[in-house]
């Protein structure tokens, strides 16, 4: 069990995911925001290293414009090398990594134009995580998307475009339950139909059961990865007290989490925290799992030698 967090590091004063208006878009702004970036991330990844958070989204605003069409500047091959660079510090380090495209990324669109944008969504993710060197286990996740006034059809079209997505992005894609239209049943109906593994949202989960426990949900769940596919992805969270429906606690509620840990054994997965502070909740929640026996954390030569080689590189303070 690897645990980990979405997007940005509180912690740290760079963000990766730095963008600007279309109307003042240029290359030489796009290639200015996307050096910092990436370097960001690599600050992150290393972050993440020594403090034994090996669970890590990437944003879906790494490459500002990703997939917009005013976006032709060829950035994949211009960066290249620094993706490479990333990527080897990701499996070095024993890294998960995963991404998840925004509400607008919708495959069961009735509509040409957003199906269109969806799938040009969809390969710019899959080209980030292929230019990083990741494997099969590095994850596209998304909802089902709508109803659209037709839930079996809205089905239906969903399973017919998995299908016939390129095997590139269709590898990577996993389908998780959402809160309010597609329980963890509609997701597994479609893993039989497409074969897309399923990540099981616990909140969600609660939120919009099917009727089945957590430990058979994480079991119905599991048996939809291979093992090409790594370890069951699985996210996290509480709600927040007194919020809306379906609104994400901004912190760990550690009574909740000790729960959730004895309910989900003997189901081994790598856990994402969607808590509104990010890292630091994903902190606590590593020392409250340092006991359990599915952790994973950063092996003590890994982390000595992540520190020496960053005191290497850190020039000594002037007198």
């Amino acid at each position: 069990m690897r645990i980990g967090y979405p997007c940005i590091n509180l912690s740290l004063t760079c963000r990766p995911s730095r963008t600007f208006r279309l109307a003042s878009y240029s290359e030489e702004r796009l290639c200015e925001t996307l050096a910092n970036n990436l370097a960001c991330l690599e600050e992150i990844i290393y972050w993440n290293a020594v403090h034994d958070l090996l669970f890590l989204r990437i944003t879906s605003d790494l490459v500002p414009f990703g997939s917009h069409p005013a976006n032709q500047y060829p950035w994949d091959q211009e960066f290249a090398p620094d993706f490479a660079r990333i990527g080897e510090q990701i499996q070095g380090y024993g890294l998960r990594i995963s991404m998840h495209p925004g509400q607008y990324t919708l495959l069961n669109s009735p509509r040409s134009k957003v199906l269109a944008a969806s799938l040009a969504d969809l390969r710019y993710h899959a080209r980030v995580l292929d230019l990083l060197g990741l494997d099969q286990t590095a994850k596209i996740q998304i909802h089902v998307g709508g109803l659209y006034g037709d839930k079996k059809a809205a089905m239906a079209r969903f399973v017919q475009r998995v299908n016939n997505l390129e095997q590139t992005v269709r590898d990577r894609l996993v389908v998780e339950n959402d809160e309010r239209f597609y329980t963890l049943e509609d997701a597994l109906s479609i893993h039989a139909q497409c074969g897309i593994p399923v990540l099981l949202d616990t909140f969600h989960h609660e939120l919009n059961p099917d009727g089945r426990s957590l430990r058979e949900a994480l079991a119905a769940a599991a048996a939809t990865w291979s093992q090409k596919d790594g370890l069951p992805m699985v996210d996290y969270s509480s709600p927040l007290p007194k919020g809306r429906t379906g609104s994400h606690a901004y912190s760990l509620n550690k009574a909740h989490f000790k729960r959730f840990l004895k309910e989900s054994r003997p189901f081994d997965f790598d856990l994402m925290l969607e808590v509104k502070n990010k890292e630091r909740s994903a902190l606590l929640a590593a020392k409250i799992a340092a006991s359990d026996p599915r952790f994973v954390s950063t092996s003590s030569l890994i982390r000595l030698a992540l520190m020496e080689s960053r005191e290497k590189e850190t020039p000594p303070n002037e007198e």
